[in-house]
C-alpha cells in the first residue's frame, strides 16, 4: 500500500510542529488531531496505512501517540522523517513542562499558585478515574483478563509488588494460557497459523544496524552515567529509572504512573505524594504526550538531590527524564516498524501483550485509589494484614473542598462531556477560591 504524496521537508515541519503545538487532551486526541491533518485534509497517508501503523505502536511500550507521529514520519521521510515528526511532537511540551516545574518548585508555596495546584490536583483524580473506565472497556473482555486486572491491583497495591515483575507476569500468563488453548484445540487451528519462536521476523542486516545504532545512542549515555566517576548519584538513578519505565510502560502514561509514584515518591525521595499530582495537573495543561509529567519529576530530582545550583540540577534532570524516557521509543519505531505485518501475525505474542493490556488496568486502579487517599485525606497510614500494607486514611482530615471539585469534575467529564479544560480552568478557579478564602 503506498503512500499517496510524500509531502516536502517545510511541510512536514509545518504540519508537524502544529501537531506538537496542539496536541492537548491526552491520547486520544492526540490521535484524532493526526488524523484530521495527515489523513483527512492532506492525503498524505491512507486510511488503512494510518490504522495499520497505530494498532502496531498500540502494542507498543510508551506513549502511542508520540509513537505514532514517529511512525507517520518514518513512512513519509524515512528515519529522518521518523525523527523530525517524533522530536516535533515533544519538544514543545518539554519546554513549557520545564517552565511550569520551575515556578512550581520556587513559587509552589505562593497563596495563588497553591489554589491552582490544589483545583489541579482534584480535578486529576476525575480525569485518572475516566481514563480507568475508558481502558476497561477496552482491555476487559474476557475472564481472564478480569482476574489479571484483579490479581495486578492486589500485587501492586497491598504487595508493593515491582511494577516490572507484575508487567512480565501478566505477559507470561498471558503465553501460557494461549498455548494451552490452542494444544486444547488443535484441531481447530488453521494449518498455516505457527505460534513458534520461528513467526518472529527475522533479525536482518539493517534491523541488527538499527538495533544497535539506537541501542547504542540511548544504553551509551546510561552506561556514562552509571559508571563515570563524579557523576551525581541522583543523576545515575534518574537515568537507570526512566530507562526501566521506558521499558515497561505498556498501556501508556497512566500505567506508568504507578510505576513512577512508587520509585520517585517511595524509594528515592524526589517527590512527595502532593508533587506527583501536582505535576500530572501540570502535564494535563501542557501540549504533548502527558508521559512528559516525567521530565516533572525529573526536574524537581535533580534540583532537590543533585547537589547543585537547584534550577541547573533541575535542567538537567528533566533533560535526562526526556531523554531515557523518549529515545527508546524512536528505537521500537525504527527496529519494529519494517516487521510490522509479521509481528501482528504472532497469536502468542498478541495473547502475552492483551494479559498485559489487562493488567495495567489494574494498576490504574491503584493509581486512582492511590491518588484519592492523598487528594481527599491530610493523612494516610498504613496497617499490615499478614503479606498485605492496607492503607488506612484518618477520615477526621477528610478535605470537603477536595472532595467537592474532585466529584464536580467528575460528573463534568464522565456525564456531561465537558471540555477537559474547562473542566481544568474551573477546578482550578474554585481552588484558588478554596486557598484565598479568609
Amino acid at each position: 500500500m503506498n503512500i499517496i504524496a510524500p509531502p516536502s521537508w517545510s511541510e512536514m515541519f509545518r504540519i508537524f510542529g502544529r501537531i506538537g503545538l496542539l496536541s492537548f487532551g491526552g491520547p486520544a486526541g492526540q490521535i484524532a488531531l493526526m488524523h484530521r491533518e495527515l489523513v483527512d485534509e492532506r492525503d498524505w497517508l491512507d486510511e488503512p496505512r494510518f490504522l495499520h501503523a497505530l494498532n502496531f505502536c498500540m502494542l507498543l511500550p510508551g506513549p502511542e501517540a508520540m509513537q505514532l507521529a514517529t511512525y507517520s514520519g518514518w513512512l513519509l521521510r524515512g528515519v529522518a522523517g521518523g525523527l523530525l515528526a517524533g522530536l516535533l511532537f515533544i519538544l514543545p511540551g518539554f519546554a513549557v513542562i520545564m517552565a511550569l516545574s520551575a515556578v512550581y518548585f520556587y513559587y509552589g508555596d505562593l497563596p495563588v499558585v497553591a489554589g491552582v495546584l490544589f483545583g489541579l490536583k482534584a480535578a486529576v483524580l476525575a480525569i485518572v478515574v475516566e481514563a480507568l473506565i475508558k481502558v476497561s472497556k477496552r482491555a476487559l473482555k474476557t475472564r481472564l483478563a478480569w482476574w489479571l486486572s484483579g490479581l495486578a491491583f492486589v500485587a501492586i497495591a497491598l504487595l508493593k509488588l515491582p511494577f516490572p515483575l507484575i508487567v512480565l507476569g501478566a505477559g507470561a500468563i498471558g503465553i501460557l494460557v494461549s498455548n494451552l488453548r490452542r494444544t486444547g484445540h488443535a484441531e481447530d487451528q488453521p494449518a498455516s497459523e505457527d505460534f513458534s519462536a520461528a513467526n518472529l521476523p527475522g533479525l536482518s542486516g539493517l534491523t541488527l544496524r538499527t538495533v544497535l545504532t539506537w541501542g547504542a545512542i540511548w544504553l551509551g549515555p546510561l552506561a556514562a552515567l552509571l559508571f563515570l566517576p563524579g557523576i551525581p548519584y541522583a543523576f545515575s538513578a534518574m537515568a537507570l529509572f526512566f530507562s526501566k519505565a521506558a521499558i515497561v510502560t505498556f498501556g501508556g502514561a497512566y500505567a506508568v504512573l504507578a510505576y513512577a509514584g512508587q520509585q520517585a515518591v517511595e524509594v528515592h525521595g524526589w517527590l512527595m505524594p502532593g508533587d506527583m499530582l501536582a505535576g500530572l495537573g501540570l502535564a494535563e495543561t501542557t501540549p504533548g504526550p502527558l508521559i512528559l509529567v516525567l521530565v516533572f519529576v525529573g526536574f524537581l530530582g535533580g534540583a532537590r538531590e543533585a547537589g547543585l545550583d537547584p534550577l541547573l540540577g533541575g535542567l538537567l534532570g528533566g533533560s535526562l527524564a526526556l531523554f531515557f524516557t523518549f529515545a527508546p521509543c524512536f528505537l521500537w519505531i525504527f527496529a519494529g516498524a519494517p516487521h510490522i505485518e509479521r509481528l501482528r501475525s504472532v497469536k502468542w505474542l498478541s495473547a502475552g501483550l492483551s494479559a498485559i493490556t489487562a493488567a495495567v488496568v489494574g494498576v490504574i486502579c491503584n493509581l486512582a485509589v492511590w491518588f484519592a487517599l492523598h487528594v481527599l485525606f491530610a493523612r494516610v497510614g498504613t496497617r499490615e494484614l499478614g503479606p498485605l500494607e492496607l492503607p488506612v486514611p484518618d477520615l477526621a482530615t477528610l478535605n470537603i473542598a477536595a472532595l467537592a471539585i474532585a466529584l464536580s469534575a467528575g460528573v463534568a467529564l464522565l456525564r456531561f462531556h465537558v471540555n477537559l479544560f474547562l473542566v481544568l480552568g474551573a477546578a482550578t478557579l474554585a481552588g484558588i477560591a478554596v486557598t484565598l478564602q479568609p
